[in-house]
């Protein structure tokens, strides 16, 4: 049963749209504010940092919680849970060694199950954000340690450029090749037991980072890409010129 039920429980807590229901709260239609668009950006501009910070928190800890619960109901015997959630034995289902590739495949999956989620939400029309916070939290369940390098690449990135953009689109470029050094610094990449479903994932979140960006993409090749100015917000979200603002600001989350 865990082999396709973690799958689609990383679609449906992945797709769990934080930022429309945060923006409703407040009576807000985020998708009619801004951009449009769900993420935490979007939210950040429109409704502020408090909600911001908010969304973004729910949207990487949604995909950390899926990954940690098929790591932690698909085990491989022998080695140790990163993130041990102390669910009863009986829940778990174990793969010897041998069999290591099986228990890889389905947390893959199921990582990229929440990612799909939050970028295809059935709850919002097949519509979400950009998968960048998701993405960050299925992979701080699968490797924590290259998650904080992405975030200090990423911030570095953003100082230098002042584009949440670019930052994100260099932050995922690199990741693949991120997950190849860190198989290669523990001696794995050497000797073949290296994580080949992961890998094959974080290719697949490079593509969608890139894809999901490419409206930005083509503003920043025309030079009209706004940086991003940390507007606080603004009290009347109904006024003219604030829509037109933000209309003009789409956002990566």
């Amino acid at each position: 049963m865990q082999l396709w039920l973690c799958p689609l429980i990383g679609f449906f807590l992945g797709a769990i749209p934080f930022g429309l229901l945060l923006a409703k709260a407040q009576g807000v239609d985020i998708r009619a504010q801004g951009s449009g668009n769900i993420g935490a950006t979007n939210v950040l501009r429109v409704m502020g940092k408090k909600f911001g910070v908010a969304c973004l928190l729910l949207d990487v800890l949604k995909g950390f919680v899926s990954v940690a619960l098929a790591v932690n109901l698909v085990q491989i015997v022998g080695r140790p849970l990163q993130v041990p959630l102390g669910l009863p034995e009986a829940w778990s289902l174990h793969f010897a060694a041998g069999q290591a590739l099986q228990a890889q495949i389905v947390h893959i999956l199921t990582a990229l199950c929440a990612v799909l989620g939050h970028n295809y939400s059935p709850w919002v029309g097949f519509k979400g954000g950009k998968g960048i916070a998701t993405s960050a939290g299925v992979l701080l369940a699968l490797m924590p340690l290259a998650v904080l390098l992405l975030v200090g690449i990423w911030y570095l990135v953003f100082l230098i450029t002042r584009y949440v953009s670019v930052a994100s689109i260099g932050a995922v470029a690199i990741l693949p090749l991120l997950t190849l050094w860190g198989s290669w610094y523990h001696g794995r990449l050497q000797d073949g037991t290296w994580n080949k479903p992961l890998f094959v994932l974080c290719l697949v979140i490079a593509g969608l980072g890139v894809w999901k960006h490419r409206a930005n993409i083509q503003r920043l090749r025309a030079g009209t890409e706004h940086r991003f100015t940390g507007r606080p917000k603004t009290a009347d979200l109904k006024t003219e010129d604030l829509k037109t603002e933000d209309r003009r600001q789409e956002e990566e989350s």
